[in-house]
C-alpha cells in the first residue's frame, strides 16, 4: 500500500512537469544569450574600427590639404598643421598616430623626387629619396603635395577582434597658390 501510495505520488508529479512549459523560454534565452552578446560586442568593434578607418583618411586629406593651401610654410606653420591631425581624430587617442607630409618635385622625366619632408610621430622620408607615383600624377615639371597617416588601432573592448590593427592611407594634392611649397625653418 505505501509502494502504490508513493507510485502514485511520483505519477502525479512527473506527469505535471511534462506539460509543463513555464521555463521553456528562460532555457532558450539562457542558450542564445551568448551568441547575442557576441553578435553585439562584435558589432561595436568592428563600426568602431571602420570609424576609426575613416578619421585616418580625413586626417591625411586634411593635412595635405591645409599644406597646399600656401605657398611657404614655416616651423610654426607646420607644427599646427601637423598637430591639427589630433582634433582630425578625436575622439580616438593619437599616441598610434604617425603623420608624414612632403613635397614632391616631378623633374622632367617624371621621376618624383622629396623636396621636403616633415612628420608627427613617424620618420620624415630623405630629401632626394624617389616616391612612385601612378602615371596620371606623374605630370612634369611639377610638385605635389604628399600626405601619408598611419594609426594603430586597438579594439576598446578586445572581445571578437583582437590585438592592434594598423591602418593607413595617403593622398597626394597639387599646390594651389604656386607651383611648389617651399619650407623655410622660420
Amino acid at each position: 500500500m505505501k509502494r502504490n501510495l508513493l507510485a502514485r505520488f511520483l505519477e502525479t508529479r512527473v506527469g505535471g512537469l511534462a506539460g509543463d512549459e513555464r521555463g521553456v523560454s528562460a532555457v532558450e534565452f539562457a542558450l542564445l544569450l551568448p551568441l547575442m552578446l557576441s553578435l553585439y560586442l562584435g558589432a561595436v568593434e568592428i563600426s568602431q574600427a571602420i570609424g576609426a578607418d575613416r578619421k585616418v583618411t580625413l586626417t591625411a586629406r586634411t593635412v595635405a590639404d591645409l599644406i597646399a593651401q600656401v605657398s611657404s610654410v614655416n616651423n610654426a606653420g607646420m607644427t599646427n598643421s601637423l598637430n591639427a591631425s589630433s582634433s582630425v581624430m578625436a575622439p580616438f587617442p593619437t599616441t598610434n598616430l604617425k603623420v608624414t607630409v612632403s613635397s614632391l618635385t616631378i623633374d622632367a622625366q617624371g621621376k618624383a623626387t622629396v623636396a621636403w619632408s616633415d612628420t608627427l610621430n613617424g620618420t620624415a622620408r630623405a630629401t632626394g629619396s624617389t616616391v612612385t607615383l601612378p602615371s596620371a600624377l606623374a605630370v612634369p615639371n611639377t610638385s605635389l603635395v604628399f600626405s601619408e597617416v598611419q594609426y594603430a588601432y586597438t579594439p576598446t573592448i578586445g572581445y571578437v577582434m583582437t590585438g592592434s590593427l594598423t591602418l593607413k592611407d595617403y593622398i597626394y594634392m597639387r599646390p594651389r597658390l604656386s607651383d611648389t611649397i617651399t619650407r623655410t625653418a622660420t
